[in-house]
This record gives structure tokens, C-alpha cells and sequence, in this order.
């Protein structure tokens, strides 16, 4: 089998990076979503970062021209009937991926196989919404999808070892480096980046250092890109929290567990650069100043 067209369930903040780079690969790509309004939004993020690519003179225009062409913005699941392969990007909800996998399992043609995006929930729990185990898989791809070169290939063990090759394949097509794991909570990146991120919360509660330090240790003692405060800031905080609930749900381990730091930050609404205050508070995004949190 080839894979010769693209579904993609979802065209948010993930579902319209992964429809942007199979377009740009090539492929003629159907994105949906659930109405018109969020379906305009996500083309035209896609419409901004082709621009971004013509701009900086990775991409001409009539290269840009030809991407938006491949690609079918839709609010219908039937026009994902003769696609080779359906990505799902939808909201983090293990009920309503594998509602979408269920409604997609009697539409799209048997032989065709079924990828989730999620980064923290159960590939086998959502496969078993289906009646196509042996073509089910993940596609971890990471955000921003068209910049981040990664996708991390999930196999359960019913996933046929062809269905595999192809999702290898897929992702080296579409310009990224994939990566073959099993399917257990976190994958590879998160089981590991999670405690990391989990950990330096825990350092600062216990006073170990203060935001900056705490960041500044790690940007320049491990010539990291940023610190871990400030990435889980970038990340969102809300999000780490709801993958290490996960990891915690699966491993029983305490490095997994959220620090009652960051369930309180949570509950405040802080989730870092999205609601504008995190570990640092962005009313100046040009220049973050760290918030006092343990103080007073």
C-alpha cells in the first residue's frame, strides 16, 4: 500500500501544522473541523506560515500556491471516504477521539489506516474503537508541526509491522525524523521531559533557587534553549499538569506526580504565555518578569 492522500481530523493549533506538511510534501490533504468558523481559523493559520516560509525564502510562491491547492478544508467526516490515511488531531479526551474513530471506522475504506496525534493518552484504547487494530498507530508530530523536525511512531501490540513501516515512511516523507516507540504513557519525550519539568517545580518550592536561577542554571550549565520554568510557561502549565496526571494514572511513580505548586497554579488560571502569567508574567511579552509566588 501507498499512501497517496491525507486525512486530518482537527485543523487547530496541531491539526493545521500536520495538514500544512502533507500538503507541502505533496499529498492531497483533507483537513475538517466541526464548523465553518473553526475551519476558516485554522486555513488561515496555515495561509500565515506558508507566508513565514516564502518570506524567509524557504518556499515560492508558487510552491505556496500549489500547497493550498492539495489541500480540502471540509466540515463533513464522508469526504475522508477514499483517504489512505487519517490522522486524528482533536482535543486532548480519550471519549471523543475514539468517538471520531468509531463515526471514521464506518466511512473510510477498510484498508485504510488510522493514526492518533495525542501525545499522553492510549493509542490501544482508542484502536479498540475500531475494526482495523492491525492498521492503527500514533503519530506523535510536535508543535509548531511545520518547524519541529520529530514524530514519535506508537505501536501497540496488534499494530501490523507493515502498518509501522508505512508510518515510518509517512513521516520522512513529510520532511521529519520519526522515532519508534511502544504505547505506554508519555511515549518517549514526555516520560522523559515531564519529571524534568515536574522536578524543577519541585526545586523551587523547596527553595532550592529562584525562578531565574533556577532557569539560568539550566540554559547555561546544559546550554539548554530555555530553562524549565520557562518552558513549562511556553508548553502551558495546564497541559504538563494533564500529561503527568496521566503519567502518574499509569506508573504510580511520585517522579510523575504534579507538585501542589503547580496544581495551585493551575487552579488559578495560570498557565504560563497563553493566559499571560505563569512563573512569569507576560503583560510585557518582550520582556517576562518572574512572579512571586512562594512569597509574602
Amino acid at each position: 500500500m501507498e499512501i497517496r492522500k491525507v486525512g486530518v481530523v482537527g485543523c487547530g493549533l496541531m491539526g493545521s501544522g500536520i495538514a500544512q506538511v502533507a500538503a507541502m510534501a505533496g499529498l492531497p490533504t483533507v483537513v475538517r473541523e466541526v464548523s465553518q468558523e473553526l475551519l476558516k481559523k485554522g486555513v488561515s493559520s496555515i495561509e500565515k506560515s506558508l507566508a513565514k516560509f516564502v518570506e524567509k525564502g524557504q518556499l515560492s510562491a508558487e510552491q505556496r500556491s500549489h500547497t493550498l491547492g492539495r489541500l480540502k478544508p471540509t466540515t463533513d467526516l464522508d469526504d475522508f471516504a477514499d483517504c489512505d490515511l487519517v490522522i486524528e488531531a482533536v482535543t486532548e479526551n480519550l471519549e471523543m477521539k475514539r468517538k471520531a474513530f468509531a463515526e471514521l471506522d464506518e466511512i473510510v475504506k477498510p484498508e485504510a489506516i488510522f493514526a492518533s496525534n495525542t501525545s499522553s493518552l492510549s493509542i490501544t484504547e482508542m484502536m479498540t474503537a475500531t475494526r482495523r487494530a492491525p492498521r492503527f498507530l500514533g503519530l506523535h508530530f510536535f508543535n509548531p508541526v511545520p518547524l519541529m523536525k520529530l514524530v514519535e511512531v506508537v505501536q501497540t501490540v496488534l499494530t501490523d509491522p507493515a502498518v509501522i513501516k508505512l508510518g515510518l515512511d509517512y513521516a520522512r516523507k513529510v520532511g521529519k525524523i520519526p522515532i519508534l516507540t511502544k504505547d505506554r504513557a508519555g511515549f518517549i519525550v514526555n516520560r522523559l521531559l515531564v519529571p524534568y519539568l515536574l522536578d524543577s517545580i519541585r526545586a523551587l518550592e523547596e527553595g532550592v533557587g529562584s525562578i531565574e536561577d533556577i532557569d539560568n542554571g539550566m540554559k547555561l550549565g546544559c546550554n539548554h534553549p530555555m530553562g524549565p520554568l520557562t518552558l513549562s510557561d511556553f508548553v502551558g502549565i495546564d497541559t504538563t499538569y494533564y500529561i503527568a496526571e496521566i503519567l502518574f494514572s499509569e506508573y504510580r511513580e511520585k517522579r510523575f506526580a504534579p507538585p501542589p505548586l503547580m496544581k495551585r497554579m493551575v487552579t488559578a488560571g495560570m498557565y504560563g504565555r497563553k493566559s499571560g502569567k505563569g512563573f512569569y508574567d507576560y503583560s510585557d511579552p518582550a520582556n517576562p518578569r518572574p512572579n512571586k509566588l512562594l512569597e509574602g
